[in-house]
Parts: C-alpha cells; structure tokens; sequence
C-alpha cells in the first residue's frame, strides 16, 4: 500500500493505493465540512441517507462480485428511521462490502473508493469535490510521469546485461590479439 497527501483548500488529504486502486480518505475531507470530531458524523449521516446506500449498493454489484445485495437491501429498507445510524464499518462487515473500509490507528480513518470519494465530496460541497477531481488528477499525471521513467529506467538496465554478456560470450573469445581480456571494459 502507497500513501500519498493532497491538499485541496488547505485540507490535506490521504489516498492509499491498494491493489492498483486508489482510496481516498472521506475522514479527511468531512473535515472540510466540521471539525475532526465531528469528521465521524458527517460520515454516519451521508450514510444514512437512501440515495447514499442505493450508489454504494450499485457500485459494489457493478465491482464486488462477493457483495451481499440482500444485506444492503435491509439497510435501504431502513431510511428514515430514528434509529438507523449505520457505521461504515457495520455495512462493510454485513454485506462484504470494498468499496469504503475503515483504518485503525495514527494515520487511521474511513478510506473509500475514488469514485465513492467523489460522491461524498459533492455530498460536501459541489466545489470542493471539483477543486478535489482536480488535484487528484494532478497528482495522477505526475505519477505517471514517474512511472515512464521508472520503466526505462529498469529497461536501460536489463539491457545493459543482455550487451556485457553478449560481448563477453560473442564478440571477445573470437579475438586471439587480447590474451588476459579481464581488465577490458565494455
């Protein structure tokens, strides 16, 4: 798993990259809505609402192939009542969910799914999940960019052996003029 940091509105924000898939942390974006103690009720609350729980559901059929639907249609069945308060952690357990986990600890909190992220940011605040898309696009050229070099990097390598050994098995044995060829450089 790789840590990254963007800042969107002076709020810093962690993606982890998982499985070649990308995490956001919605913790660090509720922020951008009220304080870090709250962070955890404005995630419970997005949750509790039906259009919420409808995506979620969507998206993990469309991606989760272990997704419980039955489960998640319990808690759709559920909205609006005073006492559904479900936790990210209870509808990931009850219905095998991936696409939102919970991180535990210092650098903890309620990681989602990029595309998930994007809906709760927009569930924030429309301009901060577009401020949001951009900087995490940034972010996304520039590991590209990164990658490419990494690639020929590592290319440039294992070429460089398949052209020493190929001089020293091919080209070097023909020639009698040398008869000591180890102080030759090639």
């Amino acid at each position: 798993m790789k840590n990254n940091v963007i800042t969107v509105k002076d709020i810093k924000i962690s993606i982890v990259n998982d499985n070649n898939e990308d995490y956001i942390c919605i913790s660090d974006i509720a922020k951008g809505k009220s304080d870090n103690s709250r962070a955890a009720d404005v995630i419970r609350n997005w949750l509790r609402n039906r259009y919420t729980l409808e995506f979620l559901s969507t998206w993990e059929q469309l991606n989760n192939p272990n997704f419980k639907v039955f489960e998640s249609e319990h808690f759709i069945e559920q909205v609006g009542l005073l006492t559904f308060t479900p936790s990210v952690t209870e509808w990931t357990e009850r219905t095998n969910a991936i696409g939102l986990y919970v991180k535990r600890g210092k650098y903890g909190g309620t990681y989602a799914h990029k595309d998930i992220a994007f809906e709760f940011a927009s569930a924030i605040s429309p301009v901060f999940k577009l401020y949001l898309i951009k900087e995490f696009q940034r972010l996304k050229a520039e590991e590209s960019k990164n990658k490419d070099w990494n690639a020929k990097r590592l290319l440039s390598k294992n070429n460089y052996l398949i052209h020493t050994d190929a001089i020293k098995n091919y080209i070097l044995p023909n020639t009698d003029y040398y008869k000591d060829k180890s102080w030759l450089k090639y």
